[in-house]
């Protein structure tokens, strides 16, 4: 059998995605050793896991959370996602989250279920806490299934604004490398050659450089276009890449040390501005831009004076931001 088919089915896990995000995380052994949700278990393996403490289990209520929508029908939603607003429930953050806030708009029964979790109502993707911007929510099964299939097909197109530390010399670039749970950090993901990593794809495009000051190496801001949906992804694959975000509070290796050179950030600048794809039920092409919030805005705008000029990719992006709506929120 599967190994995470087996492991729900024993009851080690709730849910079959809860096992298969448990392996993913590299919490689950077999023969002392990770692997892949899909490894066939055979008669005398040893299955190791790391068992979470329970938590007594409490209802899932909807809160008065405001949301930013830009597109709403009975099939699915966009939205803006606020600064601080976590997806979905989890053992240290069960309230105040996007789940509370869709389940107080849509009422539960009109939210799709594919996960098969109740704490992950209308998710068909997520965005981390401090992430902002453009993200779906689907209403019922057949358009949160038809979504998770796009964008695992690749056929959503999600791309983030992004300013990393560093002059990026090459204007387009890709990062082509495997992501899993950091061995000795488990909060943390990292590039990875084990089982259980996840194939992890991010190409991006240089939009704007910014000469160096006194305090850093100068700055890039870049578009990047997802192409997985692994945990952290860009901030990994970026740290990785030697050009950590601005702001980045965990993925900063090779930033400078100073606070200063982070340009006053109190979060990874990421924002989510571009949103594309072929509606589940009508068929029709539809896109969202979204543009900068007020800090992101804010730190771009201290380093105009250092700019080196936006590439043509740049001019386009910008193009596109310069009617687009600013975050309500």
């Amino acid at each position: 059998a599967r190994l995470d088919a087996l492991t729900a089915e024993r009851g080690l896990y709730p849910s079959r995605s809860a096992a298969a995000r448990a392996i993913e995380e590299g919490a689950v052994f077999v023969n002392g050793a990770n692997v892949a949700k899909k490894h066939a278990v055979a008669a005398g393996d040893t299955v190791v896991y790391e068992a979470a403490e329970e938590a007594a289990p409490r209802a899932l209520e909807g809160e008065p959370i405001d949301l930013d929508i830009r597109f709403e029908d009975e099939h699915l939603l966009v939205l803006s996602k606020q600064v601080g607003l976590v997806c979905h429930p989890s053992v240290d953050h069960y309230d105040g989250t996007l789940v509370n806030a869709l389940v107080h708009h849509c009422g539960a029964a009109n939210l799709c279920n594919v996960q098969g979790e109740d704490d992950r109502l209308g998710i068909v993707h997520r965005l981390d806490r401090d992430t902002s911007g453009l993200m779906l929510a689907a209403k019922t099964d057949e358009a949160g299934y038809a979504l998770m299939e796009d964008i695992r097909a690749r056929a959503v197109d999600r791309r983030y604004l992004a300013l990393v530390h560093g002059v990026i010399p090459h204007d387009t670039g890709m990062v082509d490398a495997p992501i899993a749970r950091a061995e000795k950090e488990r909060t943390r993901m990292a590039v990875r050659d084990v089982p259980s990593a996840r194939d992890a794809v991010t190409t991006f495009r240089v939009l704007e450089r910014f000469e160096h000051g006194p305090r850093d190496d100068g700055y890039s801001l870049i578009d990047c276009k997802l192409f997985t949906g692994r945990t952290h992804q860009i901030r990994v694959h970026m740290e990785y890449a030697k050009h950590p975000l601005a702001g980045e509070p965990v993925y900063r290796s090779r930033a400078p040390k100073d606070p200063a050179a982070d340009l006053g950030l109190e979060r990874q600048f990421l924002h989510s501005f571009q949103l594309a794809f072929t509606h589940p039920a009508t068929g029709e092409e539809l896109s969202f831009a979204d543009n900068l919030p007020a800090d992101l805005q804010a730190a771009l705008d201290s380093l105009a004076d250092r700019s080196r000029g936006r590439t043509e990719a740049g001019e386009e992006v910008f193009e596109l931001l310069r009617d687009a709506p600013r975050p309500r929120l």
